[in-house]
C-alpha cells in the first residue's frame, strides 16, 4: 500500500478534513510547474475506491499545484498501477462549481476533465476565462492545452475588452510567461463567423487575429465594416480597439468598396448585433 492510500485511510477512519499530496504534471492552465506535488483537500474527506482505482474528494474539494488551484464540489482522481508497485494519476475530474485560479487568470465552469498525459483540461457548462485585460466565454467548451500554452473557446466564443467584443465560432488564446514568471494572454486567434463590435461599428470577417498588447484586431476574408447606414467591403481590415479607429485594407487582388447612406437607412439589425 503506498503512502497516498495510507493517508486516505487514516482520514476516513478519523472523519477529518483531508489534505494530502502526489506528484504529477501541471494541472490545467498553460506553463505550470510539472514537477511540483499536487495537494488535495476537501471538507468531507477523500474516499479510496480500489475497484474503480480512484480517489474521490468531496465537499469544497481543492487541488493545488504551485500557484494554480482547482476548486470543485467534488474531485475524482483516477490512477493506474505501475510496474514498480506504485500508482500514477492519469485523469482528474472536477464536478460542480468548478473554478481554476492562477495569479493572472480565473476560469469557471460546471464540469472539468483533465487528461494528465495530454496536459489538457476541458471545462464545460458555459465556461469562461477572466484575465487582467479580457473576459473570454463560450457555450460549448473551454480547453486549456498546457503543452501548447493555449486556451481554446468553442461555440459562440466571445472575448470582451471594455465595451468592445470579439466573437467567433472558435477563439484560441495564446499564453506567454512574463519576466516575473506569470502567464498572460498575448494573442487571440478567431476562426469562422468572426465579428468585432463596438458602440459605433460592426466588423465581420472569416478569421481574425487580436494582439492584446497593441489592442489591434486584423480581420481577413470577405470583411464588412458597418457604421450605421454606411458599409465598407474589402479583403481585410485593421481595427484598433483602444482608439476605435478602423482601416479597410486590400490584399491587391481586389478593390475596396464603400456604400454610404443617410441615417434613416440604418440597418434594422444593427442594435441587436451590438448588444450580443
Amino acid at each position: 500500500m503506498n503512502r497516498f492510500a495510507k493517508v486516505i485511510l487514516l482520514v476516513i477512519a478519523f472523519d477529518l478534513t483531508q489534505s494530502t499530496t502526489f506528484a504529477q504534471s501541471g494541472i490545467g492552465l498553460p506553463n505550470q510547474a510539472r514537477n511540483v506535488p499536487i495537494e488535495i483537500d476537501a471538507d468531507n474527506g477523500i474516499e479510496w475506491q480500489q475497484e474503480a482505482q480512484a480517489y474521490v474528494a468531496r465537499g469544497k474539494a481543492k487541488a493545488k499545484q504551485g500557484d494554480v488551484v482547482v476548486h470543485a464540489d467534488q474531485l475524482t482522481a483516477y490512477y493506474e498501477k505501475l510496474k514498480n508497485g506504485g500508482t500514477q494519476i492519469w485523469r482528474l475530474d472536477a464536478d460542480g462549481n468548478v473554478r481554476i485560479v492562477s495569479p493572472r487568470q480565473t476560469a469557471y465552469g460546471t464540469k472539468g476533465v483533465y487528461d494528465v498525459a495530454k496536459g489538457i483540461f476541458v471545462l464545460t457548462g458555459n465556461p469562461r476565462l477572466i484575465t487582467d485585460t479580457e473576459n473570454i466565454s463560450a457555450r460549448r467548451s473551454l480547453e486549456f492545452w498546457e503543452k501548447k500554452s493555449i486556451a481554446v473557446a468553442r461555440g459562440d466564443a466571445v472575448a470582451i475588452k471594455d465595451d468592445k467584443r470579439l466573437r467567433a465560432d472558435v477563439l484560441t488564446a495564446h499564453f506567454k510567461k512574463t519576466k516575473a514568471g506569470k502567464n498572460e494572454v498575448t494573442r487571440v486567434d478567431a476562426y469562422d463567423n468572426v465579428l468585432v463590435s463596438s458602440p459605433k461599428e460592426i466588423i465581420r470577417g472569416k478569421r481574425g487575429v487580436y494582439n492584446t498588447k497593441t489592442g489591434i484586431v486584423v480581420l481577413r476574408g470577405g470583411v464588412k465594416i458597418t457604421r450605421g447606414a454606411d458599409q465598407l467591403n474589402g479583403d481585410a481590415a485593421e481595427v484598433d480597439l483602444n482608439t476605435g479607429v478602423s482601416r479597410l485594407l486590400s490584399s491587391g487582388s481586389g478593390r475596396v468598396r464603400g456604400v454610404f447612406g443617410p441615417k434613416n437607412l440604418r440597418p434594422k439589425n444593427e442594435s441587436l448585433e451590438q448588444k450580443r
